[in-house]
């Protein structure tokens, strides 16, 4: 990158660092039981719930439990289960719709991230009716106060049940972007691990590793806090303590609950800290491929840390002692490879592949672009990278 626009960067991130103990953050308040969600919206006297979910975990039974208990809390709840993967702008336009015609007062995402962005999505919208969504991308632009927003994740990886950010794709250019605001935030989290059990071991392995490596970006930036710090270590042991079990043995109740910590801790820390190339690369596949979220990151993330080289050896050092795959007699040099390659270790043991069906070459400087654009100047990465720089994710990730 060029030393003026490496300037810039680091200034304008500086600038969020210094100003993030004045703005508006808050952390969701936890909830443990469908009956405690639904006490909290008659004591706020909404009378009527929108839950956005998707087809299949209606269809499984899992929003049972939450629909009966507003029932018998007398709340009206109408359910919008059209949620898809990479929620899209039309999607998110009928549930809109959806929630004007049935004069809701409440939303509940329940789901994985991608129920939990369009809920937010469809928040901003009410906020905001005379704006588009694409009007509201980027930082700070949403202003007012959503509906009361309850995420209940049944994945253990995406950590949008903690974070100010809902991220949507155009669906007629298929360019993903994220609205980021801090009355995004959900207002209350239900963490159930009975609502992880049924999760199949593919997406048990790769939201695993969306959580991971929330946690892993958040630290090796440079916009950490102390609480950031010791969360994303907290994520990381929890992780790798936890998640091949959950993914060997899915009724594993203690493992699963120990994932769904994790997520929320590697939540919490990215949303004050930011994340990083990373994700930047995997939300421009996710909106010009479908490729799910957490799967790109899973393939991405070794592949960017070992480009980042010796700016994070010191703090891969540290994470890899914490989660256990390195001591302190070697270097952090060595330390900091033991740790990725612990990463591809569990990538392999977890069946998640090395390279990413799909990707074309004609495709990748406007996939670079659209990277750069999200990721500078706003995530406080190690090392600055440009759009010709992260081309070179693209091939080292694209099955030839």
């Amino acid at each position: 990158m060029q030393p003026l626009r490496t300037v810039y960067c680091r200034a304008y991130q500086k600038a969020l660092r210094l100003a993030l103990p004045l703005l508006p953050y808050r952390k969701p308040q936890i909830l443990r039981k469908p009956s405690e969600v639904a006490g909290i919206y008659r004591q706020k006297q909404i009378g009527s719930v929108m839950l956005v979910t998707d087809a299949g975990i209606r269809q499984s039974g899992l929003t049972r439990s939450l629909e009966e208990a507003f029932a018998r809390a007398r709340i009206r709840c109408c359910v919008f289960d059209r949620t898809v993967p990479n929620p899209t702008t039309k999607v998110i336009a009928e549930a809109v719709r959806m929630f004007r015609a049935n004069g809701c007062g409440g939303l509940i995402g329940f789901g994985g991230g991608s129920s939990m962005d369009t809920a937010k999505a469809v928040g901003a919208q009410i906020a905001q009716p005379h704006k588009s969504l694409s009007d509201m991308a980027g930082i700070l632009k949403v202003h007012r106060a959503i509906p009361l927003l309850t995420a209940v994740p049944t994945t253990a990886g995406t950590g949008s049940e903690t974070t100010l950010a809902a991220v949507v794709t155009d669906s007629r250019t298929r360019h993903k972007y994220a609205i980021n605001d801090f009355p995004l935030i959900p207002h209350y989290v239900l963490l159930d691990p009975e609502m992880t059990l049924h999760l199949p071991a593919s997406l048990t392995a790769t939201t695993g590793m969306d959580a991971l490596t929330h946690a892993v970006e958040a630290y090796i930036g440079k916009s950490t806090t102390h609480e950031t710090r010791r969360e994303a270590e907290e994520a990381v042991r929890l992780i790798f303590k936890n998640l091949e079990k959950a993914y060997r043995s899915g009724s594993d109740r203690r493992a699963r609950a120990g994932m769904a910590k994790a997520a929320f801790l590697a939540g919490d820390a990215f949303s004050q800290s930011y994340v990083g190339y990373v994700h930047a690369v995997a939300h421009s596949l996710g909106g010009k491929y479908n490729i799910a979220h957490g799967l790109a990151n899973a393939v991405i993330l070794p592949y960017v840390l070992a480009d980042y080289g010796d700016t994070i050896s010191r703090k891969l050092a540290r994470l890899a002692r914490v989660a256990g795959v390195a001591d302190r007699k070697v270097t952090d040099r060595t330390a900091a490879a033991l740790f990725i390659e612990a990463i591809r270790g569990m990538n392999r043991r977890m069946h998640i592949p090395e390279k990413l069906d799909g990707i074309k070459r004609e495709d990748i400087p406007q996939l670079s672009a659209y990277a750069d654009a999200e990721a500078n100047p706003l995530y406080p990465v190690p090392a600055e990278w440009n759009r010709k720089e992260l081309e070179r994710v693209y091939y080292q990730v694209m099955k030839l």
